[in-house]
């Protein structure tokens, strides 16, 4: 029997570490407004031992959030260990805008919060706590790592720390003890003989497995047309080179618009389709008025994909840690000036990966790689890298709760997420759907977009453009 424990990363999530590099972080990350006059104290400040206790006594639910990499000395791959030397004051950490305390303090500190790389020899998440910020608010911006959370699941991860009530409880921090890590010697020996396990085991099975060979057959048959559809999307050819898709450099802005998500609801009821359609839509509309108004770029004939996340988290995951997700490549057709022709190609595109079933493609792939010598790693690299850009923009849409949620008595106003950026992405756009509205994030390159405020009134203008389209059509 073992004395030490470690967990291995899936190789979903092992790719966001392999992928990450100086200019690329591969953390999510999140600026979410409070009320902040329930959680006053006595000098007029946040209490912030109140806000620091309540999140200490949930990390028993998460308990990722006290675990660190440790690397199998062979072939360097990623487990998690307990961090013995755990410091909880480290990762939640309390600040104040100065005076006044606008929203663009807090954007300006949120970029430059996730413009550093999080420290891979401790657990991989931070919180922040500002307080200051105008309108009697306060702010949490939250920072974690992709290889330990997607958006789905981070929506979860909220249910933990908030409540659909105002509630003044505290739940006791329950006593921790780190499990040992293994030695390096320890873990090359356990990995080693892991992988064995799995490879005899798979042998062993191999008598059931040839009794339902047609069941199988079919099942490999239809994951590799899914992943054929899904490889000849797009993902090992390269797409057009934008203004948007400059050579990155590390520091990052951020900034946030807001839509009612009855009106978004409202296109999508008149002009068919899903919301995650209007949002596409909405964005291509957007990116082609930034091009042709705010860069002076033509966009006609040119290739523009996105990549949209979509979620494989079955019921039975919700709350789970870790990655389970999908990637779409979707073509946005930013050369058609017609916004209801670019509505029309939209919903053609995704009702096309929708039957082509690219979800389960890209699944498979993920799948597939990890038992061959071509790794999802490598294979990432290679298709993300420098001379392969095959998408041009990240575009995810995260559903939330359409009901008020609270943080001890205090009600969350807002939650804008940010998406990490890709080699060569200068934007990647975030929504996140909450009590009526539909909030987008956008993170970009701090040279590429020192003009966000232009890039958010074209999402806006965008969303005008769809909204007058449906109220004409309906």
């Amino acid at each position: 029997m073992t004395d030490f424990h470690y967990e291995p990363l899936s190789y979903l999530d092992a790719s966001f570490l392999a992928l990450e590099s100086r200019a690329s972080h591969m953390h999510v990350a999140g600026v979410a407004l409070f009320d902040a006059s329930p959680l006053k104290s006595d000098d007029g400040g946040i209490d912030i031992q109140r806000i620091r206790d309540h999140i200490r006594g949930k990390l028993q639910y998460i308990p990722r959030y006290r675990q660190r990499l440790e690397w199998v000395p062979y072939d360097r791959r990623p487990v998690w260990v307990d961090d013995a030397e755990f410091t909880f004051d480290y990762h939640v950490r309390h600040t104040s805008l100065p005076r006044p305390g606008s929203d663009q303090q807090l954007k300006d500190l949120a970029g430059r919060i996730v413009s550093n790389k999080l420290d891979r020899h401790k657990p991989l998440w931070e919180l922040w706590v500002v307080e200051g910020v105008s309108g009697d608010r306060f702010a949490i911006i939250a920072k974690i790592h992709h290889c330990m959370i997607d958006g789905v699941s981070g929506v979860d991860l909220t249910t933990i720390l908030m409540n659909v009530v105002p509630d003044s409880t505290i739940e006791k921090a329950s006593e921790w003890h780190p499990r040992p890590a293994p030695t390096p010697t320890q873990l090359a020996v356990a990995e080693t003989a892991r992988l064995t396990r799995r490879m005899i085991d798979g042998l062993t099975n191999l008598g059931d497995r040839v009794r339902d060979a047609q069941t199988i057959t079919e099942r490999a048959f239809d994951k590799s047309i899914a992943a054929i559809s899904s490889l000849r999307s797009g993902w090992l050819v390269p797409s057009d080179r934008t203004p948007l898709n400059p050579d990155i450099g590390p520091n990052r802005r951020f900034d946030w618009t807001d839509m009612p998500l009855d009106e978004v609801k409202g296109i999508k009821n008149s002009l068919g389709g899903s919301v995650n359609d209007v949002v596409l839509a909405i964005t291509a509309g957007a990116v082609r008025k930034f091009l042709l108004e705010d860069r002076h770029y033509d966009p006609s004939g040119a290739e523009f994909r996105v990549m949209n996340p979509v979620s494989t988290r079955g019921a039975g995951q919700r709350g789970q840690l870790g990655n389970q997700v999908a990637m779409w490549l979707a073509e946005l057709p930013i050369g058609e000036a017609d916004p209801l022709d670019r509505y029309e190609r939209i919903k053609a595109e995704t009702t096309h990966l929708k039957e082509t079933n690219q979800a389960l493609g890209a699944a498979t792939i993920v799948e597939l790689s990890s038992g061959t010598p071509i790794t999802l790693l490598s294979l990432a690299n290679r298709v993300v890298g420098p001379r392969i850009r095959p998408f041009n923009m990240t575009v995810t849409n995260i559903p939330g709760p359409q009901f008020p949620m609270y943080l001890l008595e205090s009600q969350m106003l807002a939650n804008y997420p940010m998406v990490p950026l890709w080699a060569q992405h200068g934007v990647g756009v975030a929504l996140f759907s909450y009590n009526g509205m539909l909030q987008w994030g956008v993170q970009a390159d701090y040279d590429t977009l020192p003009d966000s405020d232009a890039l958010l009134d074209r999402l806006q203008e965008s969303f005008q453009e769809l909204t007058e389209l449906a109220a004409a059509t309906g």
